[in-house]
């Protein structure tokens, strides 16, 4: 991964030219010296030159304007050892950022608007859905906590990202939620449900740091930038599950029923015998899991659509009579309806035939 000086002064060079997405947040450690530009010495102005200033007609009628300065001074910069990212106060004298930004550290530098630092105590971490928390020093510099949306985020609404992609302190950029209940890449190597995702850009140095709605509210935290104009969020909805569990407990468990799933295509539900796909097969069963002995998992492997697939297996048609019709939407139920030692009672498609069976949740393996 390139040095980010050399990255930024490029970026520099280039004129704001757009650069292909990637990861965001995964910047390799910054130099301690010589990458930081002071504000003071970036506002200087060239003598018998004019600065271009905002009318307040301008600046009162423009909606990207009013939610940066509201929200801005809540975003920092996290950095430690082997990284960098950014993140926001969610709680008072307590910072959200990503997992994979802290990664194994006990620490993290926070700088805040302005140029302020500080140093943060890392409380929490919760890989699998790469979320961290930081606690602060009563010494950190004083921030309003953003708040999470309590509604979900719809497809359309206008958001904005506000982070320090390439170490450009304090960037922001806007665009769209442009998918909503997407699985993402964790840490550790499972998917993230519910997640957001948007056309704003989002570069590395982003991760962690908020999306909000143009009222101020995250709607969620960034995470992942995976081209030109798709990037996604940890949703708000998770999120606020998680992120009190970090700061009491310093972990969070996930509710875990044990099963492989798959989506069903026309040609998967032929090969299950069923006329039309619906629901999600089970292809495998944790031999220790909650569901080993209630579900059936896959009993012959057979070439549907191209690839090799164990087929056979139950599907699930319905959790708590909840219908289900993706693997998204069983992975976002249980991820946000239910904890380890619910019971759930799940509505199955076996030989043609469906039954009601119930299973009681475990906590997700780490």
């Amino acid at each position: 991964m390139a040095d980010p000086t050399t990255t930024r002064r490029r970026l520099l060079e280039l004129g704001g030219t757009a650069i292909l997405a990637a990861l965001a947040g995964c910047n390799t450690a910054a130099p301690r010296t010589g990458t930081d530009t002071p504000a003071s010495a970036m506002s200087s102005e060239t003598p018998g030159t004019e600065t271009a200033t905002e009318t307040p007609t301008e600046t009162a009628t423009s909606p990207y304007t009013r939610v940066y300065r509201q929200v801005s001074d809540s975003v920092v910069l996290v950095r430690t050892d082997t990284g960098q990212g950014s993140g926001f106060v969610a709680r008072p004298s307590y910072v959200v950022t990503n997992a994979h930004v802290v990664d194994d550290a006990a620490t993290a530098e926070i700088r805040f608007s302005g140029g302020r630092w500080s140093r943060g105590e890392i409380v929490g971490t919760d890989p699998h859905s790469d979320l961290a928390v930081i606690a602060l020093p009563g010494s950190a510099p004083d921030a309003e906590a953003l708040s999470f949306a309590e509604e979900p985020a719809v497809v359309g609404q206008e958001v904005v990202a506000i982070g320090n992609p390439f170490d450009l302190d304090g960037s922001v950029t806007a665009g769209i939620v442009s998918g909503t209940d997407r699985w993402i890449p964790a840490p550790t190597g499972s998917r993230i449900p519910d997640a957001i995702q948007t056309d704003a850009a989002v570069n590395p140095g982003n991760s962690g740091g908020p999306l909000v709605s143009l009222d101020g509210r995250v709607v969620a935290v960034i995470s992942s930038g995976g081209g030109e104009n798709i990037a996604f969020g940890i949703s708000a909805a998770l999120a606020r599950r998680v992120v009190p569990a970090l700061v009491e407990d310093g972990r969070f468990e996930h509710p875990y029923i044990g099963v492989t799933l798959l989506g069903l295509t026309p040609d998967l539900a032929r090969a299950n015998g069923m006329a039309t796909p619906r629901g999600v097969l089970v292809t495998a069963v944790d031999e220790d899991g909650p569901a080993a002995g209630v579900v059936r998992g896959g009993t012959e492997i057979r070439v549907v659509d191209g690839r090799r697939v164990r087929v056979g297996g139950d599907v699930i048609l319905a959790i708590d009579g909840e219908r289900m019709q993706t693997t998204e939407d069983l992975g976002s139920y249980l991820a946000l309806q239910t904890r380890p030692g619910d019971t759930v009672e799940l509505t199955l498609l076996r030989d043609g035939t469906e039954l009601t069976v119930e299973v009681e949740l475990g906590a997700r393996p780490a």
